[in-house]
């Protein structure tokens, strides 16, 4: 299942749409979503494919939920079968994830299966919550502030969110992999940004009102 079918925008045009209703520049929400601005730039020009937990910190920043930017299959209840899990995809992103959490009030984790093709190399990011990564079939190689680490079928790596980390498929064979986070993905936990309209003076300097004293009021 992919985000957009053919003939929708992908998800670099969506983002640089809402950013611009939003008056914010690259640099603005690079900041906000804990993103670099070069980065940034590129996924808005779908040069490059965040992964979902990136995602999420861009739609964050933005003031939506993630499913403004993809259509992913919802789960609503507990239990989860093999044979009915939809995968679905990012616009050019060569992952297949299968969701595992369900939403509820008051629900902290999510989840996915990870399909991993060989040779696949993620973004390193750095981000609020915890991950643990379980490397169910295959090997991966994870990176975690500067040291570089081979997982393989059976291994796992518990770590916070906010040191900088990275992963990759480094051989010639699907990887799978099961990834459980406290980061917030398709619940939107942020306030929108407020729309602020820009003055018709052909300045983007704001307007300012003259003030007049008290003593010169009628």
């Amino acid at each position: 299942m992919a985000n957009r079918q053919d003939g929708h925008p992908k998800v670099g045009a969506l983002i640089r749409a809402r950013r611009r209703q939003q008056h914010m520049t690259l640099m603005e929400l690079g900041e906000a979503a804990e993103v670099s601005v070069g980065y940034l730039s590129q996924v808005e020009r779908d040069h490059a494919t965040p992964s979902l937990g990136t995602l999420a910190q861009i739609a964050r920043a933005l003031g939506v939920g993630i499913d403004y930017f993809i259509a992913s299959p919802a789960s609503h209840n507990a239990l989860t079968r093999q044979s009915e899990r939809n995968r679905f995809s990012l616009d050019g992103s060569s992952i297949l994830y299968e969701r595992l959490g369900a939403d509820f009030p008051g629900n902290q984790l999510s989840s996915f299966l990870m399909l991993v093709p060989p040779g696949y190399r993620s973004e390193t990011v750095a981000h609020e919550g915890e991950e643990i990564l379980f490397v169910l079939e295959g090997a991966i190689t994870q990176r975690l502030d500067g040291e570089e680490m081979i997982m393989q079928a059976g291994d796992s790596l518990h770590f916070r969110g906010n040191r900088p980390h990275s992963w990759s498929n480094h051989t010639d064979q699907p990887a799978r992999l099961l990834w459980t986070g406290t980061l917030a993905l398709f619940r939107s936990t942020a306030r929108p940004r407020p729309v602020v309209a820009k003055p018709k003076t052909g300045s983007d300097k704001p307007v300012r009102k003259k003030v007049i004293p008290k003593e010169k009021r009628s």
